[in-house]
């Protein structure tokens, strides 16, 4: 949209809009919300018609040319990005100085910052840009089943190979957006503003799905990061209501012991038993063997 479209508006609509422009302006202005689709514009307009007094010819087209040509809005596409090319690209209009992360969360209705995304709102990234955001939107409640099984065999077969990659990978201003589709948790452990998992809950995802974090030396720096932090007893609790099928906690509780949490913190992660020989991630090449944790781990790491 540009100013060119005001001008071809109805005289009387145009007179109109121009008179509503500061109570308009103010709104946006005062709103804590920086990222709109086309239809939050629409429905705005309408419940603030009779407000801002636009008269009912009003367009959602005019109000966005107005907010471009005099206030701060403005246009972006979020592509598929160029691992995935197939996919529909989206427009949102954002209003200031809105962070790449408000954009992505723009995409998926009801989706949070997830992954290494969180880790880097809670500070266990350092200062460094992140230029991949993670967001998730969950699944759809499925009946309840009875859990499933496991056995050694099964989990050396389904840690063998590679880690399933998200494919709903989009692109936007130089950021890489790359959308889950997590498991139904009711937003388990999730915080409503800004919509990003807690400390504890994003210590846990980031140990089931390292590639979301930069892999597993990423994890351990961020373990690290959070040594002092974390409190023992909520990741416990978060990862029983969590109710995986493998035993994350083995994975859960080696991080603490390798980052340095105090023993009796990182041993409560032995409390739903060691049971099984376990991975930290998919497909490492050249591994080591934690017998106290009964986890495979990179060769190259040093050492206790």
């Amino acid at each position: 949209m540009s100013a060119s479209f005001l001008q071809k508006m109805p005289r009387a609509t145009l007179a109109r809009l121009q008179v509503a422009n500061p109570d308009i302006l103010r709104f946006f202005c005062q709103s804590k919300k920086r990222v709109y689709h086309f239809q939050e514009l629409a429905r705005t307009l309408r419940e603030r018609r009779e407000e801002w007094d636009t008269g009912p010819r009003m367009t959602t087209e005019a109000l966005i040319s107005l907010l471009t040509a005099s206030g701060e809005l403005r246009r972006v596409i979020i592509e598929p990005g160029k691992r995935h090319p197939r996919g529909t690209s989206f427009t949102r209009y954002v209003w200031g100085a809105a962070s790449p992360e408000e954009i992505a969360l723009s995409l998926r209705k009801g989706s949070y910052l997830s992954h290494g995304s969180a880790a880097a709102a809670h500070g266990l990234c350092g200062d460094a840009p992140r230029r991949v955001i993670y967001v998730n939107q969950e699944q759809s409640p499925k009946e309840p089943g009875d859990g499933g099984t496991i056995t050694q065999d099964g989990i050396d077969r389904a840690f063998r190979g590679k880690q399933r990659q998200s494919t709903f990978i989009y692109e936007c201003e130089g950021v890489e957006i790359v959308v889950l589709n997590g498991k139904h948790t009711a937003a388990l452990e999730v915080s409503a503003d800004p919509a990003v998992t807690r400390l504890e809950r994003t210590l846990i995802d980031i140990a089931v799905r390292p590639s979301y974090a930069g892999g597993v030396d990423e994890v351990l720096a961020a373990y690290r990061a959070a040594a002092g932090k974390a409190m023992a007893a909520r990741l416990l609790s978060t990862l029983r209501k969590l109710n995986y099928l493998y035993p994350y906690h083995q994975a859960v509780g080696f991080y603490m012991e390798r980052a340095g949490f105090p023993s009796a913190q990182s041993l409560r992660m032995k409390e739903p038993g060691i049971k099984w020989d376990f991975y930290l991630a998919h497909n490492i090449k050249d591994r080591a063997y934690c017998s106290g944790w009964r986890i495979y781990y990179p060769k190259s790491w040093q050492p206790l």
